[in-house]
């Protein structure tokens, strides 16, 4: 995902990224309030404050005070459009979820508008998404057809069945007609764990082999296990870049 973000940069494009967790399944849009959440961080960072003033001028006119709403899921919207006049959040369950919904394909069609930087989404395990917000991407997917708007989403198939609610999702937004690609990440063969060591660690092939072998072994070439146990080799010292070699040791 840093790599990823990084190309999004240079090409003058905004990457938001947001986590799904097991253990908030119960707070709905979770995910999507840490990836709007950072967008307002880059809209109040950003050396351009004229498209700030209007994205929040735009946000203003188009939500008014329902805004207050969707403050409550993206806290940080506050500092762009400063204080809303309070208005009443609870109500009816149902429809307090539906209008948080409605506001938060609103804020995405607003700040993927063809005057503003492209946006790439980034939601990582999407198999712990919670019902709200599963529906809620379904409606981004339908009505956000810009071509500046990117929605990249990653899950582990390997818990999820056939009927879960996002393959579910992913069927329906396909025969609505939004282009949606699968792209299914397959165990890693020993010459390309030792090609992805190689560029990670800036050696010969011929001189990471052997690391890449065990690592190959330990994780039987699954790229998440293997990104993980090369972060933790490298916090517990058994990675290290050698100042004296100017090259990393193990």
């Amino acid at each position: 995902a840093n790599r990823f973000a990084e190309i999004v940069a240079v090409d003058g494009g905004l990457f938001l990224s947001g986590k799904f967790d097991q253990l908030q399944q119960a707070t709905p849009f979770s995910a999507l309030s840490l990836a709007f959440n950072e967008y307002c961080n880059m809209l109040i960072g950003s050396v351009d404050s004229q498209n700030a003033v209007t994205i929040a001028t735009t946000l203003r006119d188009a939500l008014g005070q329902d805004a207050a709403h969707l403050i409550k899921v993206i806290p940080n919207l506050s500092m762009i459009m400063g204080d809303m006049c309070d208005v009443d959040t609870e109500g009816d369950c149902v429809d307090a979820l539906k209008k948080l919904q409605y506001l938060i394909c609103r804020f995405v069609e607003i700040i993927s508008d063809s005057s503003s930087p492209p946006v790439v989404l980034f939601l990582d395990d999407l198999q712990w998404a919670d019902a709200a917000s599963i529906t809620v991407i379904a409606q981004i997917l339908n009505s956000a057809r810009s071509s500046r708007f990117l929605l990249v989403g990653s899950c582990r198939d390997n818990e999820m069945s056939d009927n879960h609610p996002i393959s579910n999702m992913i069927s329906n937004v396909q025969k609505l007609g939004v282009n949606a690609t699968m792209i299914k990440i397959s165990p890693l063969d020993k010459d390309l764990v030792n090609e992805m060591i190689s560029d990670t660690l800036c050696l010969f092939p011929r001189v990471t082999r052997s690391l890449a072998d065990i690592l190959y072994h330990k994780t039987k070439g699954n790229p998440l296990f293997l990104s993980r146990l090369i972060v933790s080799l490298s916090r517990d010292g058994l990675l290290r870049f050698s100042l004296s070699r100017r090259r990393w040791e193990w």
